[in-house]
C-alpha cells in the first residue's frame, strides 16, 4: 500500500504509511519522530492533522462519485485529547456522508496504547472532471 501514500508526497516525506484502503475504511500510520515535534518531545498537532487529512482525503477519494476527477479538503474539525510522546499513532478514517458533491470523513487517531488522540472531521468537495 505504499505506493498510495507515494501518491500523496507531503504524506510521503512525512513517513505516513497506508496499511488498507477500502471505500469503507483506511487505515494508516505515523511514526513518531523528534523532527515532527514541539516543545517538549510532543508530536506536532499539525503533523497529527496531516496524517488524518491524508487517510481521510485517500478515503473521500475511493468514494467519488463516477465522472469526479479528485477531492479537495474545505473543512476539517479536530479535537485531540492526549499528547503523543512516543510510538506510533494509527488513523482509521470512514466515510460519514457520501454525496454527489461533498464527501465527509470522520478520522479516529490513537496511540500504540489504543489509546484515542485525536477525532478528525472532515468535509471534502467532490471536484468534477474538466
Amino acid at each position: 500500500m505504499s505506493n498510495l501514500a507515494a501518491a500523496m508526497p507531503f504524506a510521503e516525506r512525512l513517513g505516513i504509511e497506508v496499511e488498507t484502503a477500502t471505500a469503507e475504511e483506511v487505515r494508516g500510520s505515523l511514526d513518531w519522530a523528534a523532527d515532527l515535534c514541539t516543545a517538549g518531545g510532543v508530536l506536532h498537532g499539525g503533523a497529527l492533522m496531516a496524517l488524518a487529512d491524508s487517510v481521510g482525503g485517500l478515503c473521500a477519494y475511493l468514494n467519488l462519485p463516477e465522472g469526479a476527477s479528485g477531492t479537495a479538503t474545505i473543512e476539517s474539525k479536530t479535537n485531540f485529547f492526549r499528547p503523543v510522546l512516543e510510538g506510533r499513532v494509527e488513523a482509521l478514517a470512514r466515510p460519514l456522508h457520501v454525496g454527489r458533491r461533498f464527501v465527509v470523513v470522520q478520522t479516529d487517531l490513537s496511540d500504540a496504547a489504543q489509546k484515542p488522540v485525536a477525532q478528525v472531521t472532515q468535509t471534502q468537495a467532490v471536484l468534477a472532471q474538466c
